[in-house]
């Protein structure tokens, strides 16, 4: 099948050429393809920074802990969270589903109301950790979206969150960085692209019950 072709394909690179952009197309198919990942109850409680500005990226390398992907890479996107959920946030939400549905909001009231008795009754804490979650979802979509457009990728979590949110303006913005996407294409100086993919046997990792 091709999503394991695609899956063998794809590593986390380490090293980019910066002479080839990703093209419009296929980086509004990884949006798409992000706007589109699975969440619980639908909300999508997280925001998608694309980092453009050349200033900006060469900030955050010494806050990834060196590494160059953030100054290299064609697309640097960092995916945050909302440092606490509103009973707004839910509301917005059930709003664009009565839209694309051509429904009444009322319709869809008490899911809202069911929402927010689960949803709010969580700790700040908790809440951030449930959206994390969530966001690694998209991440996931992400990746796979990229590698079947051959487009090469690293998942990041070597950063340090309070010092993008200082480059980043996030506290402003009510954001709190949770996981960092880095996409281009492989340099054909990264040696680590002829590493075979070390994973566990599926029979070591599946258990029948």
């Amino acid at each position: 099948m091709k999503i394991i072709e695609d899956l063998k394909w794809r590593y986390a690179t380490k090293k980019y050429d910066t002479t080839k952009s990703i093209s419009d197309k296929d980086f509004e198919t990884i949006k798409e393809a992000i706007q589109l990942a699975p969440t619980s109850y639908g909300l999508q409680l997280f925001k998608v920074l694309e980092i453009d500005a050349a200033d900006v990226k060469q900030k955050l390398v010494p806050a990834s802990w060196g590494q160059e992907q953030a100054n290299t890479t064609s697309k640097y996107l960092v995916f945050c969270v909302p440092k606490q959920v509103t009973a707004e946030m839910i509301d917005e939400y059930v709003e664009i589903k009565a839209q694309v549905n051509d429904k009444d909001p009322e319709l869809f009231a008490g899911y809202a109301d069911f929402m927010k008795m689960k949803v709010l009754a969580l700790s700040n804490e908790d809440a951030v950790n449930w959206m994390n979650k969530q966001v690694y979802i998209a991440l996931g979509v992400a990746l796979s979206a990229a590698a079947s457009l051959r487009i090469d990728s690293t998942p990041m979590e070597g950063f340090e969150a309070d010092k993008y949110a200082t480059i980043l303006d996030l506290k402003q913005k009510g954001l709190t960085a949770a996981v960092v996407l880095a996409l281009g294409y492989r340099s054909s100086e990264d040696i680590t692209q002829h590493d075979k993919k070390a994973r566990r046997l599926i029979k070591d990792l599946f258990i029948q019950v």
